[in-house]
């Protein structure tokens, strides 16, 4: 198990392969459908984004009400691919890591090859335990979207997977043939 920090050098990107697993730790984002629509806007009209996606990773989460005394309420991966549309946009912008589960389009893989990034896998249905990993949590950004606002999280040894690395190896179209047997 490999352990990286946020933010994301490209010379750590090129360091890891396709079914790899990490431990991340450090700032990550917060950001589903709609916040990622409301991202789209501000670049296509030139206005500042509400956190600098160099080197950055975004958490494809909308993360339920924290209980008391918890920073956070559980916060688990939804589907990449209704973030689709959007993302090679994003990964041209600079962001460099994208976290959630299931399969991405040609063009997502197509835009990490192109700008050095990567998407890792988180595992479904562990929210509960993957807020553990969550140290403090704050909206930064639309949070008028509720759950769907973008989040500043501080995370502590994340569990994930590489599922597309920077070459363009993608786990969800070769990772049968290496990892299951039969």
């Amino acid at each position: 198990m490999k352990e990286i920090t946020t933010p994301i050098t490209d010379e750590t990107i090129r360091s890891l392969a396709m079914g790899d697993m990490v431990y991340l730790s450090g700032k990550i984002y917060t950001a589903r459908d709609a916040a990622h629509k409301k991202l789209a806007e501000l670049i296509h009209a030139g206005a500042p984004l509400p956190f600098d996606f160099n080197g950055q990773a975004v958490f494809y989460a909308g993360p339920a009400p924290a209980r008391p005394g918890k920073p956070i309420g559980s916060v688990g991966p939804t589907t990449a691919g209704r973030m689709d549309s959007y993302a090679p946009l994003l990964i041209s912008k600079g962001l460099k890591v994208m976290i959630g589960k299931g399969l991405r389009s040609p063009e997502v893989s197509q835009a990490i090859v192109k700008y050095s990034g990567m998407y890792f896998a988180a595992t479904g249905g562990i929210a509960a335990l993957m807020a553990q990993c969550v140290k403090p949590s704050k909206v930064i950004a639309f949070e008028e979207l509720g759950t769907e606002a973008v989040r500043e999280l501080v995370v502590e040894n994340l569990p994930l997977v590489v599922a597309i690395d920077s070459a363009g190896n993608n786990l969800y179209e070769s990772g049968r043939q290496q990892y299951c047997r039969g």
